[in-house]
């Protein structure tokens, strides 16, 4: 009697041991038991320091652009995406359906030109109108004749213009003779009082140039001073 006790004693505390089997069909508890098995990775995931949940405690199931779950092909999933982009980055209007039956619509706004528009063009005059349209424009159209320039007022100093015209020569062509000391130190010091090449020109021939220099604005002797070119005068006049 003692010995049958004593096993049935084993036989129990080896059952409570035992793990609890769960019932495929009714689930753990309240719940289902692919949603008990899902929970209990997530947990372990979580315990271990896993950020990443298991793969099968991860749908598989598709999402709309709602983010809620979707069936369908992977087609009409990605052309549901297409049209919730598109309907969110317009504004209010359905997308144009572009196809050869379909063609874009001529704008008739302010502004725009519709002279390339054959129908638009037609239904607004006929051939004649154009016709009468230019005669029109050409009566109005005008040819104002150049002017001769008139002759300049009083004496304003020499015309660097008209010695630009009557001397052809190269810059730096030696034509005048020319000396002293310190020529080119005076040539910088003196040519640095001008604002411009013109206003040296025009000085030099005032004081009696290009056959004296006293001030030492042409050095090399070539008619011109401080590096005055006359070219742009004579390219103006085809020279």
């Amino acid at each position: 009697m003692m010995r049958i006790a004593v096993a049935v004693v084993t036989m129990l505390a080896l059952g409570a041991c035992a793990p609890a089997i769960p019932d495929s069909g009714a689930g753990v508890g309240f719940e289902d038991y692919s949603d008990y098995q899902r929970e209990k990775a997530a947990r372990e995931a979580a315990l271990a320091g896993n950020t990443l949940p298991a793969p099968d405690a991860v749908s598989s199931e598709p999402l709309d652009a709602t983010g809620q779950a979707t069936g369908g092909s992977e087609a009409e999933r990605l052309a549901a995406e297409t049209e919730a982009a598109l309907a969110a980055s317009n504004s209010g209007e359905a997308p144009l359906q572009a196809s050869p039956s379909n063609p874009p619509p001529v704008l008739n706004s302010a502004g725009i030109s519709q002279e390339n528009d054959f129908d638009a063009v037609g239904s607004e005059r006929s051939i004649e109108e154009d016709a009468a349209r230019i005669a029109r424009n050409r009566e109005q159209y005008q040819v104002i004749q150049p002017e001769a320039i008139g002759a300049r007022p009083g004496d304003v100093g020499p015309n660097i213009v008209a010695y630009a015209l009557a001397n052809r020569h190269p810059v730096g062509t030696r034509l005048y003779s020319r000396g002293g000391f310190n020529a080119e130190s005076k040539f910088r010091r003196n040519c640095a009082q001008y604002p411009s090449s013109d206003q040296a020109q025009i000085d030099f021939l005032r004081r009696g140039g290009p056959e004296r220099d006293r001030l030492g604005l042409d050095p090399d002797g070539d008619g011109y001073a401080c590096g005055w070119d006359p070219s742009p005068f004579q390219t103006a006049v085809g020279g």
